[in-house]
Formats: C-alpha cells, sequence, structure tokens
C-alpha cells in the first residue's frame, strides 16, 4: 500500500513538472508579451457579442452600443379585449448592471498562476467563454404603464340585475369582468426581458384576472315580495328643490344589491354638479339654510332610511341633520353632506338579491326594498320616535352686512332644539315581543335670525336702519327696511320720469333743429 501511495504521487509530480518545463521552454519574451497584453483573449464573448482583440474601454463601447440599439426594441403589451399598448425598451429604462466582467474577461488567460493561465487558454481553444450581458428594466415605470393605460381597457363585472316593469321584474344578464393583474404582469414583463429576451421586439400579454358577475334567472326570480316602502312629501319645496330630490331617487331607482353587499347613498347620486342633474337650493350648513348645489338630497337618503329600517336591514352608516327637519319625525332621518363625510349606507343581510325602487309622483318620493320575505306573517315591525328634549330659542339675532345694499334683509326661521331616540318594535301575533333603540340624535337649537344690508350713500337711510337694528326686532327692522326700499324705489322711478321727459326734449329740438336746417332759416 505503501509503495502504491508512492506512485500515485510520483504521476502528479510527474504531470506537473512537464507542464512547467513545456510553459518555460517558450520564448521568454513570448511569456512576457502575454503578461502585458491588456487586451482581451480571442474566443472570448458578452452574451452574442465577440469581444476578441479588444481593449476593456472598447469592449465597453460596443457593448453600450448594442444596448443602446436595445433600447430601440419595441415591447407591445397585449391588453384586454384585443387592446395594445406599445412602448420601447428604453423608455422602461432599460440599462446594463454588469459592466464589471469586462476587466475579468481582460484578465483571463492573463491572472493567476502559470496552471491557470495555462487552463484558460486551453479552454478558449476547445470552446467560447461567454459571460451573461445582465440587464434591467424599471418595475415602477412597467407599473405605470398597466396603471395608466393597460388598465383602461379593462372590462368590469357586471352583476346580473333586474328591471322594473309593471307589476314585475326583467331579469339582465350579468358581463364577465376581464382586469389586468398588474404585479403579475410587472413581474412576467422583468423575468422576460432580463432573462429571456431574443433581443428583438417584444410582444407580452398581460396577466388577466377573470371575475364572474353575481347572479342568475333562477335567483332573482326569488325577488318579488315588498319587504319596506316608505313615503315622504316635497309639495312646499321650491322648483330647484324639487329637481334634486326628483333626480337623487331616479340615481338611486333600480339598483340590485346582492347578499353581502353595502350601498352608500353618496357614491350613487354624487357628484352634486349641474351636469349630474342638480340645482342649487337650501341646505343645513353650520347651523344655517344656504343655497347648495344638490339641496334637498337628504330626503331622498331620509326616504330611503325609513324603507331600509322597515325592511330591517342591516343599517352601517347612519347621520341625523344639524337641525331637525320638517318632513320625517326627529330620529327618523339620515343626512348626506360631502363637506361633513357624512352618508347613509346599509348592508344587505339577507340571503337573496334585493331591488331598490324609487319613484316620485304628484311632489312625493317613494322607495321600495323587493327581494324574498323570510319573516313570519305574523311578524310586524315599526318605529316609534321619542322626544327627550326640547330646547326653544331664546332670542333673535341681527346681523349687518355692509356688502348688501340698504333694504336688503335676508330672513332665517328658528330652529327648536330637540335630543330624541328611535325605537324599533317588534310585534308577533299582535304582541310586541320585543322594543329596542336603534339611534339617539341631538339637533341644534337656531334662533330667529336677520341678515340686514347697511351699503348707502344717504345718511338719513342709514341713520333709520340703525335705529331699527337697535331695537332688536327683526320685524321692525323689516319693516324699516322695506319702507326705505319703496322710498328709494320712487326717487328712482321719478328720475327715469325726469330722464325721459328731458331725452323727449332733447329730441324735440334736434329734429327742430334739422327742419329749420333743410328750410334755410337760422335756428333761435
Amino acid at each position: 500500500m505503501k509503495k502504491l501511495k508512492e506512485k500515485k504521487c510520483f504521476t502528479i509530480s510527474t504531470v506537473l513538472f512537464a507542464v512547467m518545463v513545456m510553459l518555460m521552454s517558450l520564448p521568454m519574451q513570448k511569456v512576457q508579451a502575454r503578461s502585458e497584453d491588456k487586451t482581451i483573449l480571442d474566443g472570448i464573448y458578452m452574451d452574442q457579442i465577440d469581444l476578441s482583440g479588444m481593449t476593456v474601454e472598447e469592449a465597453t463601447n460596443t457593448v453600450n452600443a448594442f444596448v443602446d440599439e436595445l433600447k430601440q426594441r419595441v415591447v407591445t403589451f397585449g391588453a384586454v379585449d384585443e387592446h395594445y399598448v406599445a412602448i420601447t425598451a428604453g423608455e422602461l429604462n432599460l440599462i446594463w448592471t454588469n459592466p464589471e466582467v469586462l476587466e475579468e474577461a481582460a484578465g483571463l488567460g492573463k491572472e493567476g498562476n502559470i496552471v491557470q493561465r495555462y487552463k484558460a487558454i486551453q479552454d478558449l481553444k476547445h470552446g467560447k467563454k461567454i459571460y451573461p450581458l445582465a440587464l434591467s428594466v424599471d418595475k415602477d415605470i412597467i407599473r405605470t404603464v398597466m396603471t395608466e393605460q393597460c388598465a383602461e381597457y379593462d372590462i368590469p363585472a357586471v352583476n346580473a340585475s333586474l328591471r322594473r316593469e309593471g307589476e314585475g321584474f326583467i331579469v339582465i344578464e350579468g358581463q364577465t369582468g376581464l382586469s389586468t393583474n398588474i404585479e403579475e404582469t410587472i413581474n412576467k414583463t422583468y423575468d422576460y426581458l432580463t432573462k429571456n429576451w431574443d433581443y428583438q421586439d417584444a410582444a407580452i400579454d398581460v396577466v388577466v384576472d377573470v371575475t364572474q358577475p353575481k347572479g342568475d334567472a333562477q335567483e332573482l326570480a326569488a325577488v318579488k315580495d315588498v319587504l319596506g316602502t316608505f313615503t315622504t312629501s316635497y309639495s312646499t319645496s321650491g322648483k330647484a328643490r324639487r329637481a334634486n330630490v326628483e333626480n337623487g331617487a331616479r340615481l338611486i331607482n333600480g339598483i340590485t344589491l346582492y347578499p353581502g353587499e353595502e350601498f352608500s347613498t353618496y357614491e350613487s347620486v354624487r357628484p352634486f354638479t349641474e351636469d349630474n342633474g342638480y340645482y342649487p337650493a337650501g341646505s343645513y350648513l353650520n347651523g344655517k339654510v344656504v343655497d347648495s348645489i344638490g339641496g334637498g338630497i337628504c330626503q331622498v337618503s331620509t326616504t330611503l332610511y325609513n324603507a331600509v329600517l322597515l325592511s330591517e336591514l342591516e343599517v352601517t352608516e347612519r347621520h341625523n341633520h344639524s337641525m331637525i327637519v320638517s318632513y320625517v319625525e326627529p330620529s327618523m332621518d339620515a343626512a348626506i353632506a360631502e363637506s361633513a363625510g357624512k352618508d347613509f349606507k346599509f348592508k344587505n343581510n339577507l340571503n337573496y338579491p334585493i331591488y331598490i325602487e324609487g319613484v316620485t309622483a304628484d311632489r312625493k318620493v317613494t322607495f321600495t326594498i323587493y327581494g324574498l320575505e323570510e319573516r313570519s306573517q305574523d311578524h310586524k315591525v315599526k318605529y316609534e320616535s321619542e322626544v327627550l328634549k326640547v330646547t326653544k330659542p331664546e332670542s333673535e339675532t341681527i346681523v349687518q352686512d355692509a356688502g348688501m345694499p340698504i333694504g336688503s334683509v335676508v330672513v332665517e326661521s328658528a330652529h327648536i332644539g330637540y335630543v330624541a331616540q328611535l325605537w324599533k318594535v317588534i310585534e308577533e301575533n299582535g304582541q310586541e315581543i320585543s322594543r329596542e333603540v336603534i339611534n339617539k340624535s341631538n339637533y341644534k337649537v337656531s334662533p330667529r335670525s336677520a341678515t340686514v344690508g347697511t351699503a348707502t350713500d344717504n345718511p338719513l337711510h342709514a341713520q333709520r336702519i340703525q335705529a331699527a337694528i337697535a331695537t332688536g326686532s327683526i320685524d321692525q327692522v323689516k319693516a324699516e327696511a322695506g319702507a326705505i326700499k319703496a322710498e328709494m324705489a320712487a326717487v328712482a322711478a321719478q328720475q327715469q320720469q325726469i330722464a325721459q321727459q328731458q331725452a323727449e326734449l332733447e329730441a324735440y329740438y334736434k329734429a327742430l333743429a334739422e327742419q329749420e336746417a333743410a328750410e334755410g332759416v337760422a335756428a333761435p
């Protein structure tokens, strides 16, 4: 065994010695030239780029030029429904990330000990040495392309729905949804361009998520029973407010809500713009009545709220008005306000879809919730408003406005303050079986107030309106402002009459002068 080990060691040593002798037998100047040569040996590539005979600088410029050409390649994304979005690789911020390997390439066969150099040179004689070209693109830019250009072709899923016709319903089939899976498409694009790209124009299909619509004819056929209905009147409203109530009911009418889905009144009736059918009308703001686009829309949400309560659906958000309203009892209202972030929301907590019908007729708005009645025929639900506290305004408020002309008076009615709560009462077989408070509402007290215009150039008028304001009586101010306004109107009418007479006189003399001039008579 000892002799075998000695023989093996002898063989290896002999081979190494032979290699060293062979290398040392090369002309000294040739070995020296190799060690000082800064060009890349033949057979060395970066990807498909032949770097043979190049310096590191030349190789860097060559690869940069190649990458610059790649930046002009077009990457086309196949979006939803056969739409296409094209962008260049350069716009995706294509960059080359491993230029440091060129130093390694230049040192191949020239660095290391004699054996390492010899082995590298021999390997090149038997095949190419290929370094990878590492590329990268910006994922954030891909995300922007997906979000802003590809996703615009997404097709949203549309659930099967109902349309009310006569005394029944017609089922409207749903639509399958197709949407861009942005994150998966980003990863797919990045992996292709950095790992599998053939450096030609590329076509990449976006990853598409498919969403099946909810509902079918069988499920929707169950929607036939009235679960709850409620009506309020807007007969005393002005034209603009009436239009807003009718528009809000129209926007909500016809919505089908599936089990577990939540309905937002605000999202259904927004935006509050003239383009969306709204007009300026009175609404509450900071304890005052002001004109705002969509004023009166809260009567829509309030009427719907009461229909929802009678249907025993789950209310998830409800707010009372800042001051009492006249069309329902205290605690039976539901306000929505864009500026205050108020909304009325409810969830379909039933086992079947529901249909919301909103109609207006004879200056009344009615909401009816249809569904499958699963409550017992002996089950009855009602709601009772209980006023806990009443606060009456103590005095009137008068505010002067120097920007309004004298004679102008804007009066706001007083509002009584209330604290109220709403009881839900359930009866079965004519007997009350439960009673619970479902909301408690606080309504602000607001005194009768008047904003009085004081802008005038007439000292006497200013003195008179200030004397009326000093009485603290809005009715006295209104009377004095009315008298001043009437006097001003009379003076204005008199001045207009004088001006008209003066104009007529000037016209007469002008005509006379023209006539005398034509007859050759000197004018007096």
